[in-house]
């Protein structure tokens, strides 16, 4: 744990390196996904998913919550214009939960070729083996990295004799930590409780799904494997030596195939060989939803929180996790996607059983206590998030459910050809508001 009662690290405790990840679908002017290439060949920061029309938004590495959400929103509104200036103007679709699906072959698979060969047949492998249905689910991926001023400061208060040693395991004593406490973000970030009956029935559309769920991609119905992972978290090399175990078990091809909502990352492109050789350099919260409310698809505000949620399960007590407790937090996953929170329960690290949103307000008041002495935005944030369990009105699931449901798409329609028509009058943008 950070000593996070000393001035100079509570000094650094906020200060680290954001990066943001959006998938979106293109859709034309109907709801259906769009069957045009790809318009944004060469693009460094705007890049393909898993179908060809799958868009992914990568921002660069920058320094603070706001930087981020600019990053993001820049490049979203880049995407829109492109989108709009083709012969037959396309949207971008604002849901986690996909549109319109005639069939699979709505869903091309990504087509690289020569040297990127290899990630059309990774994706061919996905298709077979889960289903082109399910990897049309989109969200949003949070990248954190302390600030090495702030890990140098810490180390050289423990009087450790390696530094990335001591780094690696600092990030994964926060992943295990992460997969304790990381229904909570799942919880906060929940906002696609509609389907169109075309992803269950094939044909049949126009009809809202509602299965009880307040995110179908953290459910038990997306992005999960066909086993619990067990993590190996007394250090990073046996940290990436669990999952690739995996992979020569034959449970996994490929190492990135684990569909788990953290992981710890090299720098540069995902590999477990790198990471064992260089260390971690961040982790990635890989469970929020797409924020429909939101024109750049995620609250600033939740932004905000992850932050802080990561630096209070980095300051905290270390509560290691035995087979039993990682077994049940990957069900304490599942449980948080749940539309009701009150009606499902979780089981806290120690054994206690509540319900989802009790547990959730006992974490935000624990988190309330250790930012005490921060800044006045900062409480502004938690009791933001605090709210979504006090009165489940307050959340965005059910928000969306009111708003969307009886027309889940052609609603979806109006609201991206609403909010084009307002960009194309605006005579300037407005930046987003980050604390």
């Amino acid at each position: 744990m950070l000593h996070s009662n000393e001035k100079q690290i509570r000094e650094l405790l906020l200060e680290g390196s954001f990066g943001l990840e959006k998938e979106s679908l293109r859709v034309d002017a109907y709801g259906f996904f769009a069957h045009t290439p790809d318009p944004f060949s060469g693009e460094t920061h705007i890049v393909r998913d898993f179908c060809e029309n799958q868009v992914e938004i990568n921002t660069p590495v920058v320094h603070s919550c706001q930087e981020a959400v600019d990053a993001l929103e820049r490049y979203n509104r880049q995407i829109i214009r492109t989108l709009q200036a083709l012969p037959e103007p396309e949207y971008l679709w604002p849901f986690s939960n996909p549109p319109y699906i005639r069939s699979e072959k709505d869903i091309p698979v990504a087509q690289y070729d020569g040297a990127e060969a290899a990630k059309t047949d990774y994706r061919n492998y996905l298709s077979d083996r889960y289903g082109r249905y399910k990897m049309t689910f989109s969200g949003i991926h949070f990248n954190y990295a302390f600030s090495e001023e702030l890990l140098q400061a810490e180390y050289a208060l423990r009087g450790e004799t390696d530094y990335l040693r001591f780094k690696n395991n600092f990030y994964v004593a926060l992943a295990e930590q992460a997969a304790a406490y990381g229904w909570l973000m799942v919880a906060v970030t929940a906002a696609s409780p509609l389907l169109d009956s075309s992803y269950a029935a094939k044909n049949q559309t126009g009809t809202d799904l509602f299965n009880g769920m307040a995110t179908s991609r953290c459910s038990e119905l997306g992005y999960w494997n066909s086993f619990t992972p067990v993590f190996d978290y007394s250090g990073i090399e046996g940290y990436a030596d669990s999952i690739l175990q995996y992979v020569q078990d034959g449970l996994l091809k490929y190492p990135s195939e684990l569909y788990y909502p953290i992981r710890l990352k090299p720098r540069g492109a995902y590999n477990l060989e790198t990471l064992k050789e260089e260390g971690a350099d961040h982790i990635e919260l890989r469970m929020i939803d797409l924020n429909p409310l939101e024109e750049s698809g995620i609250n600033p505000q939740d932004v905000r929180f992850a932050q802080l949620f990561l630096v209070w399960l980095a300051a905290k007590p270390r509560e290691s996790l035995a087979v039993k407790e990682q077994v049940q937090a990957v069900q304490n996953f599942k449980n948080a996607a749940r539309f009701d929170l009150k009606t499902v329960k979780i089981v806290v690290p120690n054994g206690e059983v509540y319900s989802v949103a009790t547990a959730a307000i006992r974490v935000l008041e624990r988190m309330e206590e250790f930012y005490r002495d921060f800044p006045e935005e900062i409480q502004d944030v938690l009791q933001f998030e605090k709210a979504k369990f006090l009165d489940p009105e307050n959340r965005y699931a059910w928000k969306i459910r009111a708003q969307f449901r009886g027309g889940f798409v052609e609603k979806g329609m109006q609201l991206v050809r609403q909010r084009q028509q307002n960009r194309l009058t605006e005579q300037q943008d407005s930046p987003a508001l980050c604390v």
